[in-house]
C-alpha cells in the first residue's frame, strides 16, 4: 500500500491517507477497473489505485513482487461462459478469493465532444464487445468496426491522438476518464449481460459468520459413480452446487479437475461437508471461504 499525508482544506488538518494499490487485467477505465472500484467503495469506501497488467497472470506477478496490494480478476460471464485459463492460475497460485462481484457489462458509443453518429466513420474496440454490439452497428453501414486490444485503451487512444471520425465502444467510467462523449448507450444486445469479478485480496479478513460461499478445486478417482457421490452427498448437507467446471489433468489421460462453487446457510454444515466428502476426493484445494455477491440489476456507474 501506498501511504500519504493529505490535508482536505487550506488550514485544515493533515491525515494519514492509504492508497490501496489493485491490479487489473487491461487498461484504466476497463471494466474491470469499475467492478474494482464499486466493491472497495461498497467494502472499504475507498477508491483503488489501479495497477494496469497486460494479462491474468501478470496479476498474480503483480502480487508476488509487491507491485499490487490485491487483484481482480474476470471469472466467468452469463453470455460468454467461463475463462478457463483463469480457473489455472486459481489453481497454479496460492492466493485465496476472499470475494466476489458481479458487473453489469453495458458498452457504450463514445467519441471526441461534438460529433453525431453521422460523423462517425471508424469505431475500435475489443473483440468481445464487437460481437455483443453487432446487431446494433448492423443500422450504422457507414461505421467500419476494427478489432483493437482493450476496449479502454481504444477510448485512451481517441482521446490522446485527438481521432475526430473514430468512435469507440467502451465503459461509461472510459469515457469519463477520457474525456469523450457518449453517443449512444447501452448498445450491447443483451441487456443481461453480467460479468463475476473474483477479489483476490489477503489483506480482507471474511468473518466466519459471514461466509456463505467457497470455491473449491479437486480431482476424483478414476472409476464411475465417483462424482455423482459426491455431488450426493453435498446435498444431503444442503450444499448449493452454483457452477461446476471440469479441466483435463495435463499427462493423466481422461482425468479433470473439479472446480466448483458452492453457496451455504450454515458454515458447520458445510464444515461437516467437506469433511464427509474428503476421503472421496484428491488434491482438495480450498480456493477461498467468502461472502456471496448478489448480481444486482441496472446500470451500474462509477
Amino acid at each position: 500500500m501506498e501511504i500519504c499525508w493529505s490535508c482536505p482544506e487550506p488550514g485544515g488538518s493533515f491525515f494519514l491517507q492509504v492508497m490501496k494499490r489493485v491490479a487489473i487485467q487491461g487498461y484504466s477505465g476497463c471494466f474491470h477497473e469499475q467492478a474494482a472500484r464499486i466493491f472497495y467503495d461498497r467494502h472499504e469506501g475507498i477508491v483503488p489505485q489501479i495497477v494496469e497488467c497486460a494479462t491474468f497472470e501478470d496479476l498474480y506477478k503483480a502480487l508476488e513482487t509487491g507491485k499490487a496490494d490485491a487483484a481482480i480478476m474476470a471469472i466467468e460471464n452469463t453470455v460468454s461462459g467461463g475463462l478457463l485459463p483463469n480457473f489455472e492460475l486459481l489453481r497454479k497460485y496460492n492466493v485465496k478469493i476472499k470475494g466476489e462481484i458481479f458487473l453489469r457489462i453495458q458498452q457504450n458509443l463514445m467519441a471526441l465532444p461534438g460529433q453525431k453518429i453521422e460523423d462517425i466513420k471508424e469505431v475500435r474496440t475489443h473483440y468481445m464487445a464487437i460481437n455483443q454490439t453487432r446487431p446494433f452497428f448492423q443500422s450504422c453501414p457507414w461505421i467500419r468496426l476494427v478489432e483493437s486490444e482493450d476496449t479502454a485503451k481504444s477510448a485512451a487512444d481517441i482521446a490522446g491522438q485527438k481521432l475526430k471520425g473514430v468512435g469507440a465502444v467502451a465503459s461509461l467510467l472510459a469515457a469519463d476518464l477520457y474525456g469523450l462523449e457518449v453517443l449512444e448507450e447501452s448498445i450491447e444486445t443483451y441487456k443481461q449481460n453480467f460479468t463475476r469479478f473474483l477479489i483476490l485480496d489477503d489483506g480482507i479478513t471474511v468473518p466466519k459468520e459471514k461466509v456463505n460461499k467457497v470455491s473449491l478445486c479437486f480431482t476424483l478417482p478414476h472409476k464411475a459413480g465417483s462424482l455423482a457421490q459426491v455431488l450426493t452427498i453435498l446435498s444431503f448437507y444442503d450444499m448449493n452446487l452454483t457452477r461446476i467446471q471440469s479441466l483435463p489433468i495435463p499427462g493423466r489421460t481422461w482425468q479433470y479437475f473439479f472446480y466448483a462453487d458452492i453457496k451455504f446457510d450454515s458454515y458447520l454444515r458445510y464444515s461437516q461437508a467437506i469433511s464427509a466428502v474428503r476421503p472421496l476426493m484428491e488434491d482438495l484445494n480450498v480456493l477461498g471461504e467468502y461472502e456471496e455477491c448478489v448480481p444486482e440489476a441496472g446500470r451500474q456507474k462509477s
